[in-house]
């Protein structure tokens, strides 16, 4: 850990009496999707403020706990024990803030972050297209062009995360003609959800959720003006993996929380559950389960810190990343199966929190770039420079 490891200590001990303690036992409640759920969500929200445990991860600078990157990642292992811990904890909008901080003008700072610090505003972003490869983000079709003091933005996105509860939208979109460079034909441009033409077309059901908080949006003749550009015009790219770089990491870290948790109930079960003469935890198969998850999870965390250590130290950091999203994507796929596998017929209802857990853990094979492109993308660098390796 880092110089700060009395307070690091205490702090992950209070966020993990909190997560555990006050924000699984109201999972049941959060996963609805009307008021009762809202009102949940909003006393945990001043419980955490209350315990001191808002939005620790966000810039001091913008009003949040200014805690060190490295810290951080220690705690969003805590923090993503429950999948409603980002939200009740605050730091669901930290990589969007930091986004803002990094790129934004001082108008866009000052009007969106202290709402987003505060937790009274939520983000989204625009960059998935159907009708195009999500996995590369070349090929977005999505246009903006000058019109005298405006941008004038056309487009069709989906998978924009919390797109009907935001307060604006971080559209990537074409701004620069086909002969410029491949990556430097897009640029991100702040939309206020309220702007005429930005259209939530649905909620997208997916694995089970139906609604979900994937939204398809559809922009026709939207407005912004001009000065809405975050970033520099044409460096969309560069403004998107300052957001994605870090949030792999997190994800990574969040992957753990939810593992160690399907690891710790698919124990208890194997040590109460009495089937054909003994308890499960004394049959060699469920012996093979509990050692190779506690194998994955301990490789892929100690894995994902070693990214997080080369990203605070401002080294190259991307074959590592590369790794930890496969890798502890088809982990927390792993882990979660087998305890679905020792609880029986229990696993597969909603009884236990890993039904919803194993549907979760799908999306992780997909967002933020598949497997497939982590893996190919990771390789093509090893190839180039088998010196990169992490061990090396």
């Amino acid at each position: 850990m880092t110089t700060m490891d009395t307070l690091l200590t205490e702090l992950i001990a209070r966020m993990r009496g909190f997560i555990d303690d006050e924000v699984i036992p109201r999972e049941p409640v959060l996963a609805r999707d009307d008021d009762t759920a809202r009102e949940a969500l909003a006393g945990l929200r001043a419980r955490a403020k209350e315990l001191g445990l808002w939005a620790l991860g966000h810039p001091a600078e913008v009003g949040g706990g200014g805690l060190p990157f490295l810290d951080f990642v220690y705690l969003n292992e805590i923090i993503g024990r429950s999948e409603f811990g980002q939200l009740a904890v605050g730091s669901v909008t930290m990589q969007d803030t930091i986004m803002l901080h990094l790129h934004g003008t001082e108008e866009q700072r000052r009007r969106w972050i202290p709402g987003l610090v505060s937790g009274d505003i939520l983000p989204s972003v625009g960059l998935t297209e159907p009708e195009v490869a999500g996995s590369d983000p070349t090929l977005i079709e999505t246009r903006a062009v000058p019109d005298g003091d405006s941008w004038v933005i056309n487009g069709h996105k989906w998978f924009t995360t919390g797109a009907e509860q935001a307060a604006f939208c971080t559209v990537f979109a074409r701004t620069e003609p086909d002969s410029a460079p491949r990556h430097a034909r897009i640029s991100a441009i702040i939309v206020p959800s309220d702007t005429p033409g930005f259209e939530i077309v649905r909620s997208i059901p997916t694995m089970g959720h139906d609604p979900s908080d994937h939204y398809e949006v559809r922009l026709t003749d939207v407005r912004v003006p001009l000065d809405s550009l975050l970033g520099e015009r044409g460096k969309g790219f560069a403004v998107a993996q300052d957001r994605l770089g870090a949030g792999r990491i997190f994800h990574g870290m969040r992957w753990l929380g939810q593992a160690q948790r399907a690891y710790e109930l698919m124990c208890a079960r194997a040590n109460t559950r009495f089937a054909h003469g003994s308890l499960l935890a004394e049959k060699g198969e469920i012996h093979r389960y509990i050692a190779e998850s506690a194998a994955q999870i301990h490789a892929a965390r100690l894995m994902t810190l070693d990214a997080a250590r080369a990203m605070d130290a401002g080294a190259d950091y991307r074959v590592r990343v590369g790794l930890v999203k496969f890798w502890g994507a088809r982990m927390l796929h792993d882990v979660i199966d087998r305890a679905i596998q020792v609880h029986g017929a229990l696993g597969l209802t909603a009884d236990t929190p890993l039904e919803r857990m194993y549907r979760q853990a799908r999306y992780a094979r997909v967002y933020d770039g598949p497997d497939e492109v982590h893996r190919m993308s990771t390789a093509r660098r090893l190839l180039r420079d088998p010196g990169a390796a992490p061990w090396l």
